[in-house]
């Protein structure tokens, strides 16, 4: 498992404190474990998205996906994505963002992510700016199984 974390001192809090915190792992996906980490004293919001593996897929039956990532690619592009979402915020946000690599089957979940903010409206765009960014940046690609016994790749994201 590999993760980036990041310290930012939140302006009139008087401690030191991880803004955001990503991994890219094989383990299953925690999200108690992604609201804990974006609670704070001050915020009165948290959003949260977990996507999961569905049963289906343009008329195809899955079993399974098996997502490859790029990791350290994948890892770099999702800070500067936190970066760019904490600066919408003036740094004063926290946020959370898992990705499974690896097998997954029907329900488990493959990303999560949370957001805390003062605001409840900051909050879900802060995490609908994560998801629909990450849908478009981070190199990850998604192998899917059919319960017919097809793989088929799915577009993912160039790395050119």
């Amino acid at each position: 498992m590999k993760s980036f974390q990041f310290c930012r001192q939140f302006v009139g809090v008087n401690m030191i404190t991880q803004s955001f915190h990503v991994v890219i792992t094989d383990q299953p996906l925690d999200i108690i474990a992604a609201q804990k980490f974006v609670a704070h004293p001050t915020f009165g919001a948290i959003s949260s998205f977990v996507g999961v593996v569905r049963d289906h897929n343009e008329g195809r039956a899955v079993e399974a996906i098996t997502y490859d990532v790029h990791e350290t690619l994948a890892l770099k592009t999702l800070n500067e994505l936190c970066h760019e979402a904490l600066k919408k915020m003036d740094g004063f946000a926290k946020i959370y963002v898992a990705h499974a690599k690896g097998r997954l089957i029907v329900g488990e979940a493959s990303v999560v992510i949370a957001v805390g903010t003062p605001h409840r409206k900051d909050a879900f765009d802060l995490c609908e700016f994560m998801i629909n960014r990450l849908k478009e940046c981070v190199p990850i690609w998604k192998n899917e199984h059919s319960v017919e016994g097809n793989d088929v790749w799915l577009a993912g994201t160039p790395l050119a």
